[in-house]
């Protein structure tokens, strides 16, 4: 049959190589041996045809002649070979190709693997596992149990490699088809489990990034989005939640989680936010509660329902017990026309810089509210609605949502402030208006919450007279307000007070009560003054004390290590880490820069096969079939969770072969002790499988780009 193969492609060589380098090429390919789940049957029918391309092109007179061959093959026009099974030309099938036996298969068909032909493989090789012409069953491939394990190796790795490839392209969707794809042939006939590990391992660590692409689909693709959000919900299950310990075999740790679900946040909607983490919250978590505040807030405000709004401060009172929510409790309560509340919570924040802006915009004001408006507006603005996919280019204004008749009507039936606390700031006698008159004030005039205090005395918002039963077309909050509230309030007690006691007369049958002296009610009031405020220090004292005494002795809420803060994100999304360098310089090899290249593979083995799991570092000194090999070693140990550490206090590097007719090729010989200590996931080190040897290597190197790169390591 024939295989769109040549023999310079099988050798690695151009068609200008030399004799030198191709029996250097010839030496190399025959060390690196496939993976050790091939068959002898496999790896001999690869080694026959790496032993006849060596023989062909080593041979002047066929080398000639296969030479004229390939050019031929190669022009434009020339026909397309084409296999047994196929009817017609494939126009997508590479020239020239090679005629091979029917027992040399499964070698074509590792080779071409080795060349990164994965899609090719796919496709010559799926023919074989179903029914018909093609079938293995007749034998005449060889034993059907042994040829068809090697057929269905080589199908599932073409697909695991095709993954990874369409993984750093970024198809991550792609990805995870393919890796799907071989999964599922492995599963369905039972064999390699080793392979099977590596590709659920590749598809748990790449499930992020599909729920990052699926999520960040229009909105319109709901089939693909919902996909996405099940992924993601299966993740938060296997963890535990957010913030849990359970282990979802993504390679994330906790603190990694939460810079994915902060990165993640900007792809939901507020609608989604808000079933995912309202949900999450009953775990319980904090973490979940405090960004469902998020989304309370953001959907209540944007689409006026309060209720939302209060479900939010009921989960903040739950939080506020072991971090600091005042700021967030007192929007809430502002947005819930509870301003009594609102003022006082806010004095409680202990954020100094966002308290000292809130002084600033209510200079001049009997309370905190002109300051707390303003903070609400800029954080809404700026620190809530671009964390949400339908709300980041929204307009944010109090002035709108208080005129809406659905959140008056809700504030309306609210019940009015528990505690109707004082205002700091008060002019006159001191008395501040009740929450009651404030409520109404605040639902009167949705006006009053302009975005920039600043600017309030010359572009004062107003609202008409007849949409909210104010004083007068066009007058602002500002305007209706009383100059002096004092006044207003003074008349108000005056007209409303009660005759004295003293005058009122005693019912029939009763003696008059005994007035009491009035310096002994100042000297009371006085003492019950100095009572009171030395039971509120002794309070302050204590709470503080036992505060203290929580921190130092307890851990936060279960399972919750983060302290969050809605005035900023909650972590920075970090670039990857940078993976190890080859430090081998190009150009011609010294014993210097030899060692440096061996260096740099100790490292990245260390990397890969020790506790990190890095495995990318190896695609930074290996390459072709040594990489893939080592790739799945590493693979394995960080699907199972052991690791190795090595140490090697002795290097020497012998003999550095190189030369000018073959300056991307050279070869090392190095003796170097390697101790090596095995490790289990649990981290306890097994001492029967640790080892100290002293060995000597041989490395191959191949110049890609600007470094060397192992090709072959042998052991000698």
């Amino acid at each position: 049959m024939q295989i769109p193969l040549d023999y310079y492609r099988i050798l690695g060589l151009p068609i200008q190589a030399t004799e030198d380098q191709l029996q250097h090429a010839h030496r190399d390919r025959m060390l690196q041996l496939p993976r050790r789940e091939y068959s002898e049957v496999a790896i001999a029918a690869r080694r026959q045809l790496i032993d006849e391309a060596h023989d062909v092109l080593s041979d002047p007179v066929q080398r000639q002649t296969y030479d004229a061959k390939f050019l031929a093959s190669s022009q434009p026009g020339a026909v397309r070979p084409t296999t047994r099974d196929e009817e017609a030309p494939s126009d997508d099938l590479p020239l020239p190709s090679i005629e091979i036996t029917d027992k040399q298969l499964i070698g074509a068909l590792l080779i071409l693997l080795e060349l990164g032909e994965y899609e090719l493989v796919l496709k010559l090789g799926r023919p074989y596992l179903s029914s018909g012409s093609s079938s293995l069953e007749s034998g005449q491939f060889g034993d059907p149990s042994v040829v068809g394990a090697d057929i269905v190796l080589t199908l599932a790795l073409a697909c695991l490699e095709l993954g990874r490839e369409q993984w750093h392209q970024n198809q991550y969707e792609n990805a995870a088809e393919s890796l799907e794809t071989g999964l599922d042939l492995l599963t369905k006939e039972g064999l390699f489990a080793g392979v099977r590990g590596e590709m659920q391992t590749e598809l748990y660590k790449l499930r992020p990034y599909r729920i990052l692409e699926l999520l960040g689909l229009p909105e319109e693709q709901d089939t693909e989005r919902y996909r996405g959000f099940q992924l993601l919900q299966a993740m938060l299950q296997e963890r535990g939640g957010i913030d849990g310990s359970g282990n979802d075999r993504s390679g994330l740790s906790t603190d990694d989680f939460l810079r994915f679900i902060q990165q993640l946040r900007s792809y939901l909607t507020v609608a989604e936010q808000q079933t995912l983490f309202e949900a999450e919250a009953k775990r319980p978590s904090a973490v979940a509660a405090y960004l469902a505040v998020y989304a309370l807030i953001a959907g209540g405000f944007t689409y006026q329902q309060p209720a939302l709004i209060n479900r939010a401060k009921t989960l903040l009172n739950g939080l506020a017990a072991r971090q600091d929510v005042s700021l967030e409790r007192a929007v809430c309560c502002l947005l819930l026309g509870q301003t009594e509340e609102a003022n006082r919570v806010v004095g409680q924040s202990q954020d100094t810089e966002a308290l000292a802006a809130i002084h600033r915009q209510s200079k001049d004001s009997p309370d905190l509210l002109p300051g707390l408006c303003y903070y609400t507006e800029r954080w809404l603005k700026k620190d809530v609605f671009p964390y949400f996919r339908d709300l980041a280019a929204r307009p944010v204004s109090l002035k709108t949502y208080f005129a809406d008749p659905k959140v008056q009507a809700y504030l309306e039936e609210l019940p009015e402030d528990a505690e109707p606390a004082v205002l700091s700031g008060a002019s006159g006698n001191g008395v501040a208006p009740t929450t009651l008159e404030r409520r109404s004030e605040l639902r009167r005039s949705p006006a009053r919450w302009g975005t920039d205090q600043s600017a309030a005395h010359a572009t004062a918002p107003t609202v008409a007279t007849a949409a909210h039963g104010g004083d007068g077309p066009g007058m602002s909050v500002a305007e209706r307000l009383p100059r002096d509230p004092s006044n207003r309030r003074r008349s108000r007690l005056t007209t409303a007070q009660p005759s004295s006691p003293t005058s009122a007369e005693a019912p029939p049958g009763q003696a008059p009560a005994r007035p009491r002296s009035s310096i002994r009610l100042d000297r009371l009031l006085l003492l019950g003054g100095a009572a009171l405020v030395a039971l509120l220090l002794l309070w302050l004292i204590l709470n503080r004390f036992f505060s203290w005494l929580d921190q130092r002795f307890t851990s936060p809420l279960a399972g919750e290590q983060l302290e969050l803060t809605l005035a900023e994100p909650i972590v920075t999304i970090p670039d990857p880490p940078a993976p190890v360098q080859n430090t081998a310089p190009a150009g011609e090899l010294t014993q210097a820069t030899a060692q440096a290249v061996v260096r740099s593979w100790f490292a990245a083995k260390g990397e890969a096969l020790g506790s990190t799991h890095n495995i990318d570092a190896l695609d930074t000194v290996l390459t072709g079939d040594l990489l893939t090999r080592w790739r799945g070693q590493a693979g394995v140990g960080a699907s199972d969770g052991w690791y190795w550490e090595y140490e090697y206090p002795t290097l020497e590097v012998l003999d550095v072969s190189w030369s000018e007719e073959t300056p991307d090729l050279a070869s090392l010989d190095v003796t170097v002790t390697e101790d090596a200590t095995f490790y289990t996931a649990d981290g306890v080190a097994v001492p029967n499988e640790s080892y100290t040897s002293d060995l000597q290597v041989r490395y191959s190197l191949i110049r890609e780009g600007e470094a060397w790169k192992i090709e072959a390591i042998e052991l000698l």
